[in-house]
This record gives structure tokens, sequence and C-alpha cells, in this order.
């Protein structure tokens, strides 16, 4: 299997498709994947989240034709549900060349450090820091939020850290900085691609049961779990649905949460 990227994430992929699927992994740190787009902004990505995970592992399979090839995306913003919140959204992609099979995996989580803000003192500096769990995660400096031509990346060290915004301020009365979101800059969100990448495993390690087909996962939820007072379908998940992408046979599965009825706190005729 080889797994596309320059940023470390071999680390937390590898040793779990190696304990779950068998394989031996490989890395391609060779190829530039931020080419397709940077988080920092200077090549912006043109395409969506799938397009790019696939245009990645094409450019692994044009030097290791055959191979199974993982790679991995992440976008940083507000959260579409969570009021105020920021949120990592990660997508992880395994491309079967031999069989035309893909699988993919997903996660969008509230747990991240991601944020930035335009500095004007060191006490902004430092607060900022402190809040981004600096120095562990990495921070970048910059001119403004659209400026490119003057930007540090990688930031890990109080020292450089104000070295870095006293230049900018000096020279332009201003610094921007935001946490630095690559992976290997990010335990954080170096964690949560591991929690893709067992989600991912799990997928190809899961056959149909009818065909055998890799790939038997949940692709669906179906809500109405009832209220425990008065019996009403509410609007948590009743039922997960496994289905085969290959054959369609479909099957039910209890979710995580093991309920069997829900809290008439969240039934719409109990608590309208």
């Amino acid at each position: 299997m080889v797994i596309v990227g320059k940023h470390k994430k071999e680390r937390v992929i590898a040793p779990i498709m190696e304990k779950v699927l068998g394989v031996t992994c490989i890395t391609v740190p060779e190829i530039d994947t931020d080419l397709l787009g940077t988080f920092s902004g200077e090549i912006e990505r043109t395409n969506d989240v799938i397009t790019t995970l696939r245009k990645k592992c094409d450019l692994a399979a044009e030097k290791y034709p055959g191979h199974l090839i993982v790679a991995s995306e992440g976008s940083f913003g507000m959260h579409p549900v969570v009021p105020l919140a920021h949120a990592d959204d990660e997508v992880m992609l395994c491309v079967d060349y031999t069989n035309q099979l893909e699988f993919f995996a997903r996660k969008l989580t509230t747990v991240t450090n991601f944020n930035a803000q335009e500095i004007h003192s060191v006490k902004n500096l430092m607060h900022f820091a402190i809040k981004a769990q600096f120095p562990q995660h990495a921070l970048i400096l910059r001119r403004s939020k659209t400026d490119n031509t003057h930007i540090t990346k990688g930031i890990q060290d109080e020292t450089t850290l104000r070295e870095v915004y006293q230049q900018l301020r000096a020279r332009f009365g201003q610094a921007y900085i935001e946490t630095d979101m690559r992976a290997l800059f990010n335990p954080t969100r170096m964690k949560v691609i591991g929690e893709v990448a067992e989600e991912l495993a799990g997928k190809m390690n899961s056959r149909c049961p009818v065909c055998t087909h890799p790939g038997f996962s949940v692709q669906d939820a179906v809500s109405g779990l009832p209220c425990g007072l008065c019996g009403t379908p509410t609007q948590t998940t009743q039922h997960l649905v496994l289905r085969c992408t290959h054959c369609g046979h479909s099957a039910l599965k209890a979710p995580l949460h093991g309920k069997k009825v829900e809290d008439p706190q969240f039934c719409d005729f109990c608590n309208p």
C-alpha cells in the first residue's frame, strides 16, 4: 500500500493499515501534493476534496502501478451545524486500481485548534499562542490574511515567534497569525487522521455477506428512536444501514449510542 503525502501522515495511517489489512505500507514524499493546494493559501485548491484526493492517488499510481493508494485531505472553517465552532473535515480515499474500487472515510469534528486573527501587540500574540496549544502545535505568521509574500510557517518556539512578529510589526505595523494545519505540525489533526484511517481500514476489511465484496459498511442512518415517555418517534438515530456498493445487499445495525428509547427532553411532542 502506498501512502501519498509529504506531511508525515504515514505515522498514524501505516500502523493501522498494516495491522487491520495485513499490508506493507510505503510512502512517496517526493510527490508534491502541495501543488494541488495549500492551507496557507499560496496555492489555491481549485477542485473539490474528492477530485483532489483522486488526483493525489493518480500521481502515485503513475510511479507505483498495481498498488493500493491512500491519500487524505482536510479542510477547516466554521462548523456547518454547531454555532461559532471551528471544524476539521477530514476525508481519506483508498483506490484499488487493479480491481477498480474506491473506499472513502470521512470525519467532521470540532476537535481542532484551527484559528487565525490579526495581531497588534505581543500580548495578543501570546494569548493566541496559548489558546492554539503552542508550541506543541506550530503557528504561521504573515503580513496579512491575503498577503503570501511575507510568511513564516512551522514556528515551534517562542523566540522565533516573537522575533518574526516584531519584524513584521516593525515593517508593516501589524501581523496576521494562524495555526499551522499541516499534519506534522498539528498533533490534534494527526489524531483525527488516525481515527479516519481506522474507519477506512474497517470498511475495507468488511465484506458483504452475500457477494463477499469488500466495503460492506454504514451508508445511511434511519431516525425514529421512540420517546421513552410517549413512544413518539424522535430525530435520534434508530438504525444504521449497512450496504454493499457492489450487489446492493443491505442490513440494519444498532447505533453506537445503544439506546432503546430516547429521553423525553429530545421528543418534539413531550418537549416542543
